[in-house]
Protein backbone atom coordinates (compact mmCIF):
# COMPACT_ATOMS: atom_id res chain seq x y z
CA UNK A 1 0.00 0.00 0.00
CA UNK A 2 1.39 3.35 -1.39
CA UNK A 3 1.73 6.65 0.93
CA UNK A 4 1.29 4.13 4.31
CA UNK A 5 2.92 6.81 7.45
CA UNK A 6 5.89 5.29 9.07
CA UNK A 7 6.33 3.76 12.53
CA UNK A 8 7.99 5.40 14.82
CA UNK A 9 7.79 2.57 17.63
CA UNK A 10 8.99 -0.85 17.73
CA UNK A 11 7.91 -3.79 20.22
CA UNK A 12 10.87 -6.48 20.65
CA UNK A 13 10.04 -9.45 22.00
CA UNK A 14 13.44 -10.58 22.28
CA UNK A 15 12.48 -13.82 24.31
CA UNK A 16 8.94 -15.41 25.80
CA UNK A 17 10.92 -17.12 28.62
CA UNK A 18 10.24 -15.50 32.06
CA UNK A 19 11.37 -16.28 35.49
CA UNK A 20 7.81 -15.35 37.02
CA UNK A 21 4.45 -16.71 35.95
CA UNK A 22 2.31 -14.19 36.28
CA UNK A 23 -1.59 -14.62 35.71
CA UNK A 24 -2.23 -11.62 33.71
CA UNK A 25 0.09 -12.10 31.18
CA UNK A 26 -0.97 -10.92 28.22
CA UNK A 27 1.92 -13.23 26.28
CA UNK A 28 0.03 -15.75 23.90
CA UNK A 29 -0.78 -18.76 25.38
CA UNK A 30 1.68 -21.42 23.26
CA UNK A 31 5.21 -19.84 23.61
CA UNK A 32 7.88 -19.87 21.60
CA UNK A 33 11.04 -21.85 22.41
CA UNK A 34 14.52 -20.98 23.06
CA UNK A 35 15.87 -22.79 20.24
CA UNK A 36 13.73 -20.26 17.95
CA UNK A 37 14.66 -17.20 18.97
CA UNK A 38 16.75 -15.01 16.38
CA UNK A 39 20.19 -14.43 16.93
CA UNK A 40 21.46 -11.28 18.14
CA UNK A 41 22.80 -10.34 14.51
CA UNK A 42 19.22 -11.12 13.14
CA UNK A 43 18.13 -8.82 15.39
CA UNK A 44 20.48 -5.94 14.54
CA UNK A 45 19.49 -6.25 11.18
CA UNK A 46 16.25 -5.93 12.21
CA UNK A 47 16.87 -2.47 13.97
CA UNK A 48 18.50 -1.67 11.02
CA UNK A 49 15.50 -1.98 8.93
CA UNK A 50 13.57 -0.37 11.54
CA UNK A 51 15.22 2.77 11.51
CA UNK A 52 15.57 2.79 7.74
CA UNK A 53 11.52 2.73 7.72
CA UNK A 54 11.17 5.41 10.82
CA UNK A 55 11.00 4.20 13.80
CA UNK A 56 12.91 5.55 16.44
CA UNK A 57 12.41 4.09 19.95
CA UNK A 58 11.82 0.37 21.03
CA UNK A 59 10.82 -1.42 24.16
CA UNK A 60 13.12 -4.43 24.38
CA UNK A 61 11.16 -6.58 26.31
CA UNK A 62 9.54 -10.54 26.64
CA UNK A 63 9.26 -12.63 28.58
CA UNK A 64 12.56 -11.32 30.45
CA UNK A 65 14.86 -10.22 27.69
CA UNK A 66 18.24 -10.29 30.58
CA UNK A 67 17.85 -14.08 29.73
CA UNK A 68 18.96 -13.18 26.74
CA UNK A 69 23.15 -13.15 27.18
CA UNK A 70 23.67 -11.86 24.17
CA UNK A 71 22.04 -8.59 25.58
CA UNK A 72 24.51 -6.04 25.12
CA UNK A 73 24.81 -7.13 21.43
CA UNK A 74 21.48 -6.40 20.94
CA UNK A 75 21.10 -3.09 22.36
CA UNK A 76 24.13 -1.64 20.97
CA UNK A 77 23.13 -3.18 17.31
CA UNK A 78 19.67 -0.71 17.95
CA UNK A 79 21.45 2.44 19.63
CA UNK A 80 24.11 1.92 16.18
CA UNK A 81 21.07 2.40 14.19
CA UNK A 82 20.21 5.47 15.92
CA UNK A 83 16.68 4.08 17.84
CA UNK A 84 16.41 5.14 21.68
CA UNK A 85 16.32 1.37 23.84
CA UNK A 86 14.75 1.00 26.14
CA UNK A 87 15.09 -1.99 28.62
CA UNK A 88 11.42 -4.00 29.71
CA UNK A 89 12.00 -5.44 32.57
CA UNK A 90 11.06 -7.89 35.76
CA UNK A 91 15.02 -6.65 37.22
CA UNK A 92 15.52 -10.50 37.94
CA UNK A 93 19.10 -11.33 37.24
CA UNK A 94 19.91 -7.46 36.99
CA UNK A 95 23.14 -7.00 38.60
CA UNK A 96 25.41 -3.62 38.63
CA UNK A 97 28.00 -5.21 36.13
CA UNK A 98 25.39 -6.44 34.08
CA UNK A 99 23.78 -2.31 33.77
CA UNK A 100 26.91 -1.25 33.42
CA UNK A 101 28.01 -3.30 30.26
CA UNK A 102 24.27 -2.34 28.98
CA UNK A 103 24.58 1.39 29.49
CA UNK A 104 28.00 1.14 27.91
CA UNK A 105 26.54 -0.58 24.98
CA UNK A 106 23.66 2.16 24.29
CA UNK A 107 21.01 1.20 26.95
CA UNK A 108 18.34 4.59 27.31
CA UNK A 109 16.34 3.97 29.95
CA UNK A 110 14.66 0.92 32.51
CA UNK A 111 11.34 0.30 33.08
CA UNK A 112 10.61 -2.20 35.81
CA UNK A 113 7.67 -4.16 36.47
CA UNK A 114 5.95 -4.37 39.89
CA UNK A 115 2.71 -6.57 40.73
CA UNK A 116 2.32 -4.93 44.27
CA UNK A 117 3.59 -2.75 46.53
CA UNK A 118 3.95 -5.44 49.69
CA UNK A 119 6.77 -8.06 49.02
CA UNK A 120 4.43 -11.33 50.01
CA UNK A 121 1.78 -9.98 47.81
CA UNK A 122 4.01 -9.28 44.87
CA UNK A 123 6.44 -12.36 45.19
CA UNK A 124 2.19 -14.09 45.25
CA UNK A 125 1.35 -12.62 42.33
CA UNK A 126 4.61 -12.96 40.19
CA UNK A 127 4.34 -17.11 41.23
CA UNK A 128 8.62 -15.88 42.57
CA UNK A 129 10.12 -14.58 44.88
CA UNK A 130 11.31 -11.42 43.04
CA UNK A 131 10.38 -8.45 44.63
CA UNK A 132 13.59 -8.06 46.50
CA UNK A 133 15.47 -8.19 43.08
CA UNK A 134 13.18 -5.70 41.99
CA UNK A 135 14.35 -3.57 44.68
CA UNK A 136 17.78 -3.88 44.14
CA UNK A 137 17.44 -3.56 40.25
CA UNK A 138 15.94 -0.14 41.19
CA UNK A 139 18.73 1.06 43.21
CA UNK A 140 20.83 -0.38 40.27
CA UNK A 141 19.53 1.89 37.80
CA UNK A 142 19.30 4.81 39.84
CA UNK A 143 23.07 4.92 41.09
CA UNK A 144 23.55 4.14 36.95
CA UNK A 145 22.06 7.52 36.31
CA UNK A 146 19.09 6.07 33.82
CA UNK A 147 15.63 7.24 33.88
CA UNK A 148 13.55 4.31 35.26
CA UNK A 149 10.04 4.08 34.82
CA UNK A 150 7.89 1.72 36.92
CA UNK A 151 4.72 -0.50 35.50
CA UNK A 152 1.95 -2.16 37.06
CA UNK A 153 -0.93 -4.10 35.50
CA UNK A 154 -4.15 -3.57 38.04
CA UNK A 155 -6.29 -5.84 38.89
CA UNK A 156 -8.53 -6.83 41.74
CA UNK A 157 -5.38 -8.29 43.97
CA UNK A 158 -4.29 -4.87 43.43
CA UNK A 159 -5.90 -1.76 42.87
CA UNK A 160 -6.80 -1.39 46.10
CA UNK A 161 -3.02 -0.99 46.50
CA UNK A 162 -2.83 1.88 44.44
CA UNK A 163 -1.46 4.56 46.91
CA UNK A 164 0.86 2.44 48.45
CA UNK A 165 2.57 1.75 44.66
CA UNK A 166 2.64 5.53 43.96
CA UNK A 167 4.55 6.24 47.21
CA UNK A 168 7.07 2.96 45.84
CA UNK A 169 7.82 4.44 42.76
CA UNK A 170 8.45 7.15 44.61
CA UNK A 171 10.87 5.82 47.21
CA UNK A 172 12.81 4.17 44.12
CA UNK A 173 13.10 7.25 42.54
CA UNK A 174 11.10 6.23 39.48
CA UNK A 175 10.57 9.08 37.14
CA UNK A 176 7.68 7.84 35.66
CA UNK A 177 4.93 5.09 36.44
CA UNK A 178 2.37 3.50 34.56
CA UNK A 179 -0.25 2.14 36.16
CA UNK A 180 -1.95 0.13 33.30
CA UNK A 181 -5.49 -1.86 33.55
CA UNK A 182 -5.20 -5.67 32.89
CA UNK A 183 -6.02 -5.91 28.86
CA UNK A 184 -7.52 -9.04 28.79
CA UNK A 185 -5.49 -11.49 26.49
CA UNK A 186 -3.58 -14.41 26.66
CA UNK A 187 -3.58 -15.78 30.19
CA UNK A 188 -5.05 -12.58 31.30
CA UNK A 189 -8.04 -13.64 29.29
CA UNK A 190 -7.49 -17.50 30.74
CA UNK A 191 -7.94 -15.65 34.10
CA UNK A 192 -10.53 -12.81 33.48
CA UNK A 193 -13.00 -14.28 35.87
CA UNK A 194 -10.22 -13.75 38.68
CA UNK A 195 -8.44 -10.75 37.64
CA UNK A 196 -11.77 -8.55 36.80
CA UNK A 197 -11.94 -5.67 39.66
CA UNK A 198 -15.22 -4.13 40.59
CA UNK A 199 -16.43 -0.88 39.26
CA UNK A 200 -16.03 1.01 42.88
CA UNK A 201 -12.59 -0.32 43.05
CA UNK A 202 -11.76 0.99 39.53
CA UNK A 203 -13.75 4.81 40.73
CA UNK A 204 -11.22 4.92 44.03
CA UNK A 205 -8.47 4.04 41.77
CA UNK A 206 -9.24 6.93 39.25
CA UNK A 207 -9.85 9.37 42.35
CA UNK A 208 -6.28 8.47 43.52
CA UNK A 209 -4.96 8.85 40.21
CA UNK A 210 -6.42 12.52 40.13
CA UNK A 211 -5.32 13.22 43.41
CA UNK A 212 -1.40 11.86 43.10
CA UNK A 213 -1.54 13.52 39.31
CA UNK A 214 -2.17 17.20 41.14
CA UNK A 215 0.35 16.27 44.28
CA UNK A 216 2.81 15.36 41.98
CA UNK A 217 3.01 17.46 38.75
CA UNK A 218 6.16 18.40 37.94
CA UNK A 219 8.13 16.12 39.72
CA UNK A 220 6.71 12.21 38.45
CA UNK A 221 4.88 11.39 35.53
CA UNK A 222 2.00 9.11 36.25
CA UNK A 223 0.17 7.39 33.27
CA UNK A 224 -3.27 5.94 34.04
CA UNK A 225 -4.19 3.51 31.37
CA UNK A 226 -8.18 2.72 31.81
CA UNK A 227 -9.86 -0.67 31.83
CA UNK A 228 -11.36 -1.26 27.96
CA UNK A 229 -14.48 -3.21 29.07
CA UNK A 230 -15.77 -0.72 31.92
CA UNK A 231 -15.65 3.06 30.61
CA UNK A 232 -17.65 2.66 27.37
CA UNK A 233 -15.12 4.19 25.35
CA UNK A 234 -13.04 1.67 22.92
CA UNK A 235 -9.63 3.03 22.54
CA UNK A 236 -7.54 2.95 19.17
CA UNK A 237 -5.72 -0.56 18.85
CA UNK A 238 -1.98 0.62 19.21
CA UNK A 239 -3.05 3.67 18.28
CA UNK A 240 -4.71 2.78 15.05
CA UNK A 241 -4.23 -0.65 13.22
CA UNK A 242 -0.72 -0.47 11.70
CA UNK A 243 -0.55 3.18 12.07
CA UNK A 244 2.56 3.94 14.64
CA UNK A 245 3.77 0.87 16.03
CA UNK A 246 5.10 -2.86 14.85
CA UNK A 247 5.72 -5.99 17.32
CA UNK A 248 8.48 -8.39 16.28
CA UNK A 249 8.00 -11.41 18.34
CA UNK A 250 10.95 -13.75 19.53
CA UNK A 251 10.94 -16.13 15.91
CA UNK A 252 10.57 -13.12 13.87
CA UNK A 253 7.06 -13.08 13.32
CA UNK A 254 5.99 -9.15 12.50
CA UNK A 255 2.51 -8.39 14.19
CA UNK A 256 0.56 -4.86 13.96
CA UNK A 257 -0.03 -5.27 17.78
CA UNK A 258 1.26 -8.12 20.15
CA UNK A 259 -1.97 -9.82 20.75
CA UNK A 260 -2.64 -9.77 16.90
CA UNK A 261 -1.22 -13.67 16.14
CA UNK A 262 -4.85 -14.85 17.52
CA UNK A 263 -6.64 -13.73 15.00
CA UNK A 264 -7.69 -15.75 12.10
CA UNK A 265 -6.89 -15.19 8.46
CA UNK A 266 -3.62 -12.92 9.29
CA UNK A 267 -1.20 -14.69 8.04
CA UNK A 268 1.38 -12.56 9.72
CA UNK A 269 4.99 -12.59 7.59
CA UNK A 270 8.43 -13.37 9.30
CA UNK A 271 11.30 -10.91 9.07
CA UNK A 272 13.32 -13.66 8.02
CA UNK A 273 11.55 -14.20 5.00
CA UNK A 274 10.11 -10.50 3.93
CA UNK A 275 12.40 -6.51 4.50
CA UNK A 276 10.50 -5.16 7.09
CA UNK A 277 9.19 -2.04 4.91
CA UNK A 278 7.54 -4.51 2.73
CA UNK A 279 6.03 -5.86 5.44
CA UNK A 280 4.61 -2.95 6.87
CA UNK A 281 3.40 -1.50 3.69
CA UNK A 282 2.42 -4.22 1.62
CA UNK A 283 2.15 -7.50 3.65
CA UNK A 284 -1.75 -8.88 4.08
CA UNK A 285 -1.34 -8.76 8.01
CA UNK A 286 -0.80 -5.31 8.24
CA UNK A 287 -2.97 -3.75 5.66
CA UNK A 288 -6.42 -6.13 6.55
CA UNK A 289 -7.65 -3.97 9.50
CA UNK A 290 -5.73 -0.59 8.47
CA UNK A 291 -7.88 2.89 8.35
CA UNK A 292 -11.46 2.65 8.05
CA UNK A 293 -12.22 1.05 4.82
CA UNK A 294 -12.45 -2.55 6.19
CA UNK A 295 -15.28 -1.33 8.82
CA UNK A 296 -18.94 -2.81 9.36
CA UNK A 297 -21.81 -0.74 10.73
CA UNK A 298 -22.24 0.65 13.11
CA UNK A 299 -18.28 2.19 12.99
CA UNK A 300 -18.35 2.43 8.92
CA UNK A 301 -20.55 5.68 9.32
CA UNK A 302 -19.87 6.59 13.31
CA UNK A 303 -18.14 10.26 13.51
CA UNK A 304 -15.58 8.62 15.95
CA UNK A 305 -14.28 6.19 12.98
CA UNK A 306 -10.55 8.14 12.46
CA UNK A 307 -10.30 7.93 16.70
CA UNK A 308 -10.76 4.99 17.95
CA UNK A 309 -10.63 2.84 14.25
CA UNK A 310 -13.12 0.57 15.84
CA UNK A 311 -11.50 -0.54 18.99
CA UNK A 312 -8.78 -3.26 19.27
CA UNK A 313 -9.75 -6.15 16.57
CA UNK A 314 -7.98 -8.91 19.28
CA UNK A 315 -10.70 -7.73 21.88
CA UNK A 316 -13.13 -7.58 19.48
CA UNK A 317 -12.33 -11.72 18.44
CA UNK A 318 -11.86 -12.60 21.95
CA UNK A 319 -15.76 -11.42 23.12
CA UNK A 320 -17.87 -11.82 19.55
CA UNK A 321 -15.77 -14.16 17.55
CA UNK A 322 -15.63 -11.98 14.43
CA UNK A 323 -12.57 -9.74 14.20
CA UNK A 324 -14.34 -7.40 12.26
CA UNK A 325 -17.01 -6.32 14.44
CA UNK A 326 -16.81 -2.95 16.72
CA UNK A 327 -14.85 -3.45 20.08
CA UNK A 328 -17.72 -4.17 22.00
CA UNK A 329 -16.18 -1.59 24.94
CA UNK A 330 -17.78 1.10 22.80
CA UNK A 331 -21.00 2.01 23.73
CA UNK A 332 -22.23 1.98 20.60
CA UNK A 333 -21.37 -1.97 19.97
CA UNK A 334 -25.00 -3.98 19.69
CA UNK A 335 -22.39 -6.68 22.02
CA UNK A 336 -21.95 -3.44 24.20
CA UNK A 337 -24.66 -4.78 26.87
CA UNK A 338 -23.10 -8.30 26.91
CA UNK A 339 -19.28 -6.74 28.37
CA UNK A 340 -21.36 -4.88 30.46
CA UNK A 341 -23.03 -7.45 32.13
CA UNK A 342 -19.96 -9.37 32.64
CA UNK A 343 -18.11 -6.71 34.65
CA UNK A 344 -20.97 -6.52 36.90
CA UNK A 345 -21.37 -10.29 37.40
CA UNK A 346 -18.24 -11.90 35.88
CA UNK A 347 -15.56 -12.03 38.49
CA UNK A 348 -15.74 -15.49 40.70
CA UNK A 349 -15.01 -14.57 44.37
CA UNK A 350 -12.18 -16.89 45.18
CA UNK A 351 -10.92 -18.58 42.22
CA UNK A 352 -8.04 -18.45 42.07
CA UNK A 353 -5.29 -17.27 39.03
CA UNK A 354 -3.88 -19.77 36.99
CA UNK A 355 0.32 -19.04 36.64
CA UNK A 356 1.46 -18.78 34.04
CA UNK A 357 3.57 -21.94 32.25
CA UNK A 358 6.37 -21.30 30.56
CA UNK A 359 6.74 -24.38 27.40
CA UNK A 360 10.16 -23.11 27.32
CA UNK A 361 13.38 -23.75 29.30
CA UNK A 362 14.59 -20.18 30.38
CA UNK A 363 17.91 -21.67 31.24
CA UNK A 364 19.26 -22.42 27.28
CA UNK A 365 21.83 -20.12 26.21
CA UNK A 366 21.25 -18.05 22.69
CA UNK A 367 24.28 -17.95 20.88
CA UNK A 368 26.36 -14.79 20.53
CA UNK A 369 26.95 -13.32 16.22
Amino acid sequence: MTGTAPPWGLLAELTHACPLHCGYCSNPLELTRRSQEMSAAQWVDVFSQAADLGVLQTHLSGGEPLLRKDLDFIVAGADAAGVYTQLVTSGSGLTGTRLDTLADAGLRSVQLSVQHSDPAASDRLAGSRAFAAKETAAALVGKAGLPLGVNVVLHRHNLDALDDLVELALRWGADRIELANTQFYGWGLLNRDALLPSRDQLGRAAESVSRWRERLQGHMEIVWVAPDYFDGTAKPCMGGWGAISLTVTPDGTVLPCPAAATLPGLDPVNVRDHALRWIWEESKSFNLYRGTDWMTSPCRSCDRREQDFGGCRCQAFALTGDATRTDPACSLSPDHGALTALTLTGHVPGKPLVPRRPTVRATTATSRP
